[in-house]
């Protein structure tokens, strides 16, 4: 495939890597808190559901609607509005008075979110050069998992003792470097007076990218491994509850699993460049299949720690070989629409898998759940298997 660069600029990547961490650290620093927010504004338990679930519901389609923009109009400018958009919305969550108004900024945020990340993927994937995609991608799951390990623990600190306008401050002034940064990405020579298009060339677009068995085969692992992950967010915190631990042990055990996930990308994708995509990918969904058998048979907090470790190997290993495949499969003036399905699929597994295993768990008990996301992991290492052919280089 073509390797045209998004930019020529050789600043560009470590300016992306840092507007990626600051484009996704505004989700995560609201995952351990928006929930009580919206108690807090006088939301019941199923308000608190329908707060928390808007931003998936929006930010899901805007992912793959925003994705072929960026295909018309390059990713420079799409990328302000998204990180503006953000930026706004996270200081609108403390004006909020009701739940209503939760709502709104909620359904506001996760369209603005949706441009984000397909803009950024899109630029770390125009920067690849050949036989380094999985290397480039590497860096770019890095940037994710920063943003979600500091995400998660400066939110939940804020928020106990600051109160929780302090986050959404922060959160939107870390969004205002972000945009700093953006503006310093040169444009690129795309043009946007294509025009508009339509329903039907949307589609027929969509399906061009999902006949490609190899990237099929990516999108299928990225929905599982978010599955699994939202399953994990889900579960944890109730087994360990059940063991007699506490909440610190469960932070405790995710920072394993996202630290592991960080320190083993860039070796990781180094693998996947040398021996090929299949062999990394594979492995890693079956550690996840592994892992996820183990944990509801052990009960110290040792063991639990080391099956998140194993966890966290598997994310490693899959993260940068199915995100490489964006690279090595499309063109550039497809990959916004490429990436952004890649995004809405991390969304759609995470929202998909943490209430489909919970309630699982709560009629049949917590092992039946984790049993379900172990077959979608299985599915999936089945299409890695049948899709993906061996190679070296970076090519298979």
């Amino acid at each position: 495939m073509n390797k045209l660069s998004e930019t020529g600029s050789k600043a560009t990547p470590r300016l992306n890597l840092f507007i990626t961490f600051t484009g996704f650290l505004d989700t995560h620093l609201l995952i351990p808190i928006i929930a009580l927010y919206a108690v807090e504004l006088g939301a019941g338990t199923a308000m608190v559901g329908l707060i928390v679930g808007v931003y998936s519901m929006t930010n899901t389609p805007a992912n793959i609607i925003f994705g072929k923009l960026i295909d018309r109009v390059g990713a420079k400018v799409p990328l302000i509005i998204g990180l503006t958009g953000d930026a706004i919305a996270l200081f609108c969550y403390s004006l909020c008075v009701f739940p209503a108004h939760l709502i709104l900024v909620r359904v506001a945020h996760g369209l603005s979110g949706g441009i984000v990340g397909p803009a950024t993927m899109s630029i770390a994937a125009g920067q690849s050069s050949a036989g380094r995609e999985g290397r480039s991608m590497a860096f770019y799951g890095m940037a994710l998992a920063v943003a979600t390990l500091v995400g998660y623990g400066l939110g939940g600190v804020l928020a106990s003792r600051l109160g929780y306008d302090v986050v959404f401050y922060v959160g939107s002034f870390i969004l205002v470097l972000g945009i700093g940064a953006a503006l310093l990405i040169p444009r690129s020579n795309r043009s946007g007076s294509q025009g508009l298009l339509s329903t039907g060339a949307y589609w027929g677009a969509m399906v061009s990218l999902l006949k490609r068995r190899r990237l099929l085969s990516s999108y299928c692992s990225i929905f599982a491994q978010y599955f699994a992950f939202g399953s994990v967010v889900t579960l944890l915190p109730l087994y360990v509850e059940d063991l007699g631990m506490e909440a610190f042990h469960v932070g405790m055990l995710l920072v394993i699993f996202v630290g592991i996930f960080l320190l083993l990308q860039l070796p990781s994708g180094i693998l996947s460049d040398r021996v090929g995509r299949r062999a990394p990918a594979g492995i890693g969904l079956c550690l996840g299949i592994v892992s996820l058998a183990l944990l509801p048979a052990f009960e110290g907090l040792g063991t639990l720690a080391v099956v998140m470790f194993l966890f966290g190997v598997s994310y490693a290993l899959v993260f940068p070989s199915i995100s490489a495949m964006i690279a090595d499969e499309t063109a550039v003036a497809e990959r916004g629409l490429a990436t952004g399905i890649f995004h809405a699929l991390i969304t759609a597994g995470v929202a998909v898998g943490a209430p489909l295993t919970g309630w699982v768990a709560e009629m049949s008990g917590i092992s039946w759940g984790l049993a379900l996301s172990c077959g979608v992991l299985a599915v999936s290492f089945i299409v890695v298997l049948t899709a993906v052919g061996r190679g070296h280089g970076g090519t298979y």
